[in-house]
Parts: structure tokens; sequence; C-alpha cells
């Protein structure tokens, strides 16, 4: 609840001084029912570091937005990657994507950066299904290894929870990079901060590419663009990586140019025993999409043979933080799924 109410007061103060493309005048943010705003937010407004304000960006952000959004930024543009924030392309739940200026260590004009929201207004509680075999990764994506870091996991201390956040960022970023180099259709990574992910940028300067889900395709474009994406789903999987949060929302869809995003959550199917489920949900909600496009097909049978033409075992589909240590029913189930490893 406490975490719900903060989101509700970052997206009042979000939403103040925000621009359109035209020009008009920022609308006012909607008056909260309570004037008295939480003290996890006045202390997280009270920390941001001023230090970051002689940066000046083309972006007009709102004065909550400003300081975490330069915070995160600042070491793009120490190292030259970046020069300037045009716009806000992307507001969500958990990240936000700007539009960016390169730098002179990108060959490119634009990059998107995406930075993650503050760690105090994300819930990472209900992740354990993606975490499972996963080791905690540093912000240089590198294994943690240290003791009382991994003890202040375990515990769900404020640094463990910290760890976590971090790793979580990481995850999506050396995925990014596995999969680029493998051929995936997804954005090639630049660099990682902190808090904030830069890559390559789909769209121009006025529009970014929208997602799959906004597009409606003309006759003849769903079969190939499905065997594309299915083509996609295959090298993803020779990887050893399941997306684990696939859809159309999660497709870029630009001209001859498409892009898988958003893969902090992603799972390793030879260390997480509900990888299969997993994977089957990603290609269910896929092809929710391309059947409303006309196409005929058959989800649960398109995910058995990708999964199992990898050499992949379906195992049962029960998740260990669901099972009754004290029930002899589940007891058994649990050596089941440990005999299955």
């Amino acid at each position: 609840m406490e975490k719900s109410r903060n989101l509700k007061y970052f997206n009042e103060l979000d939403d103040e001084g925000v621009f359109d493309l035209t020009g008009i005048a920022p609308r006012k943010p909607s008056k909260p029912k309570s004037n008295k705003v939480p003290l996890a937010i006045q202390q997280f407004v009270q920390h941001q570091d001023d230090s970051s304000k002689t940066i000046t960006t083309t972006y007009k952000a709102a004065r909550f937005e400003e300081g975490w959004l330069l915070d995160s930024l600042a070491p793009f543009y120490e190292q030259y990657w970046i020069t300037d924030v045009l716009r806000k392309i992307k507001a969500g739940k958990e990240a936000s994507v700007y539009l960016c200026r390169s730098g002179t260590q990108v060959d490119a004009p634009l990059v998107a950066a995406k930075i993650y929201r503050p760690r105090m207004l994300r819930n990472l509680r209900n992740d354990i299904a993606y975490r499972e075999g996963r080791v905690e990764l540093d912000e240089e994506g590198r294994e943690v290894h240290d003791s009382h870091s991994l003890h202040a996991v375990i515990t769900r201390s404020n640094y463990g929870e910290q760890v976590r956040h971090q790793s979580w960022i990481a995850y999506e970023y050396t995925s990014l990079q596995a999969l680029h180099a493998a051929g995936v259709e997804v954005p090639l990574p630049y660099e990682m901060a902190p808090n904030a992910i830069l890559m390559a940028y789909l769209g121009d300067e006025s529009v970014a590419a929208p997602t799959l889900n906004e597009v409606d395709l003309e006759p003849g474009e769903a079969d190939l663009l499905f065997e594309r994406l299915h083509g996609n789903l295959e090298r993803m999987l020779a990887t050893g990586r399941v997306h684990g949060d696939l859809s159309a929302y999660n497709v870029l869809y630009w001209g001859e140019e498409i892009a898988l995003i958003d893969f902090p959550q992603v799972v390793f199917p030879e260390h997480n025993r509900n990888a299969y489920a997993i994977f089957e949900r990603d290609i269910r909600r896929l092809c929710e999409y391309f059947i409303a496009q006309g196409l005929s097909l058959n989800p649960q049978r398109i995910a058995r043979d990708l999964w199992t033409a990898r050499g992949y075992h379906i195992r049962p589909d029960i998740h260990p933080a669901l099972l009754d240590a004290d029930d002899p029913g589940d007891r058994n189930a649990w050596k089941q799924l440990e005999q299955a490893k």
C-alpha cells in the first residue's frame, strides 16, 4: 500500500511541467487527496544531487523528475555517450525511456536511454519465479560473490534490496549484449550506468517506433513477421534465454525493422524449473496478437516444438514456493522436481 501511494505521488510530481511537441503550456498536475507528501518521497527529493543540474537539456523535466533523470544520465554525459536529452519516449511503471542526442562514442545521431524508477517505487517481491537459478550481478554485470552482499539479499535489508535492484538492471543489459551478438533483433546496448541503460534507438527524431500492439498489419505482412519473430525466439533459446514477459507490447515495429525489448526478467531454462511455463505464456501472448491479425496458430504446439527442438525437457508446472513442506503430496512433488533437474 505504501509503495502504491508513493508511486501515485511520483506520477503526480512527474507530470508537473510536461510539454508536448507543439509548445503548449504545461498542464497542471491533478491535486492529491491529501496535501501531505509521504516521508519517503520528501527524503528522495531532498537527496537529489544538485551537481547534475549543471547539465542543460532540451527536454524540460518536471521538478521531481529532473534530479533523478540527470543523476541517472550523468555517467553517459561524462563519457561522451550523449550530449542532450530531447524528449521522453515512454513512461512506465518500472522505467522511462528518453530520446537522447548522441555523443562522440556513438556512430548514430540518436540513442535511447532507459532509466529505472527509484527502487522504493518498484516492487521486486513478485519476481521469485524469474530469479530462480540466477546469481546476483553488480553494476558492471559481474557475479556478486561478496558474502555480506549475498546475505543482505537473503535478509531483504535495504542494502540487499539495492543489490537486487542493480542485478535486475544488469540482467537486462547483459542479456541484450548476448542476444545481439547471437543475431537476435534487439536494440544494440551501448553502456550501462548504475540506474540506466543506453541502447540503439528505433524511430526518427519526431516519432519513436510504435510497439506492435499499436500496429495493424497489411495483408500478407502478418505471416512474414510471425515467421521472423519465430526465428528470433529460436535464436533466443539457443542462447539459453527466455524473455519472460513477451507480447506485442514488447516488440518495436518500424518499417522493415523490429526490435524485441524489455529483458530484466529474463529466465534461464537450464536453471529455472518454471522456464517452460513462462516460455509457453510468452508464446501464447505473442500469438494472441497474430491471431487477431488473421493467422491460425496453435500457441501450445509452437511452444512445445521450439522448446523440445533445443533439447529442453517439459517439466511439471509447479513452483517450489507453492509447495507445502508438511504435505506428503507436495513433498513427493518436490522430490520429483529435484530428480528432474
